[in-house]
């Protein structure tokens, strides 16, 4: 379900402000399905073509949806992400930074409880190039996003964006990106998006963008140990000093514990391409996809896509 499709329906909390009309345009342009939006104060009303509702459950009632994405500022984010979990939302999008700690563990545990699956917080969003975007990734730019078969899965929004240039770029087109987000406390990981990846049939190999700080891309590691899909990774904050806090929230290290040497150990024993730089992604990824090829017998669903 973390990997957005066509058929998926939106629902856009915060529609009616400037950020959350601006990216709603551009993903209604992209083909997502918005089915509508959320604001109390202008219920009843249309904008940008697309009803608002008075709350998420009001929406649920009338256009039923089964993503809901999040333009809410953080002090009103709990509420806001608590009210789309009730109403049985089966993805929520949650855009917001800063939220109060004990916020985010309380949406968290009521999503749990749930079955929904959450993204974020402070993720840039989920794209489908060729299906349409969640969020505020330039998934409408053909110059950065092409539809292909490879999946790229990063903390950052930035550099995901960095890297699916560099992609687009070299001529390899993008099965799906998943922007994980960069807070301490999220609910999709580095090792969950992985996991849905290899799953996927469009999904023939894997870029894998991490940061130092906490345990996600040794954990993510020891899954991509069993896969086949190929998989290249970038960690960002090679020259970052130990124990002190650098970009994302999460971003910090302790001792070796969230190190650069320990992601990039712990992922090359898992049989994983390490790369100095994101614009050495391309060529790794291509000689280990040609690799593979090579090994495949000739017809194979590998072969036949390339």
């Amino acid at each position: 379900m973390i990997i957005h499709r066509k058929a998926h329906r939106v629902l856009v909390s915060g529609i009616t402000g400037k950020q959350g009309t601006f990216w709603t345009e551009k993903m209604i342009e992209c083909g997502t399905c918005v089915v509508g939006g959320v604001n109390p104060k202008r219920a009843g009303e249309t904008h940008i073509g697309v009803p608002v509702f008075a709350s998420a459950a009001d929406a649920m009632a009338k256009a039923p949806y089964d993503t809901a994405v999040m333009f809410i500022p953080p002090a009103l984010a709990k509420p806001a992400a608590l009210e789309a979990i009730a109403s049985g939302v089966k993805l929520l999008v949650m855009l917001t930074e800063h939220i109060p700690a004990q916020d985010v563990m309380a949406v968290l545990l009521a999503a749990r409880r749930a079955g929904t699956h959450v993204v974020g917080p402070n993720t840039a969003g989920l794209v489908t190039p060729g299906e349409g975007f969640v969020g505020i990734m330039p998934g409408h730019n053909p110059n950065i996003f092409r539809p292909g078969s490879v999946g790229v899965v990063s903390r950052s929004g930035s550099l995901g964006t960095l890297v699916c240039l560099n992609l687009t770029r070299a001529g390899i087109g993008q099965s799906a990106f998943i922007g994980i987000g960069g807070d301490p406390m999220i609910g999709t990981t580095t090792r969950d998006a992985l996991i849905a990846l290899d799953k996927d049939g469009r999904t023939e190999a894997v870029v894998l963008v991490g940061e130092i700080g906490g345990a996600m891309e040794e954990s993510a590691a020891e899954y991509a140990a069993g896969m086949e899909k190929p998989v290249v990774a970038f960690i960002a904050g090679r020259a970052s000093p130990p124990g002190k806090k650098m970009g994302h929230a999460g971003a910090i290290v302790t001792g070796t514990a969230g190190s650069y040497d320990s992601k990039r150990s712990a992922l090359e024993r898992a049989g994983v391409v390490v790369v100095d730089t994101p614009r050495d992604i391309p060529a790794a990824l291509s000689r280990r996809l040609e690799g593979r090829a090579a090994r495949e017998p000739r017809g194979s669903a590998v072969q036949a896509g390339r």
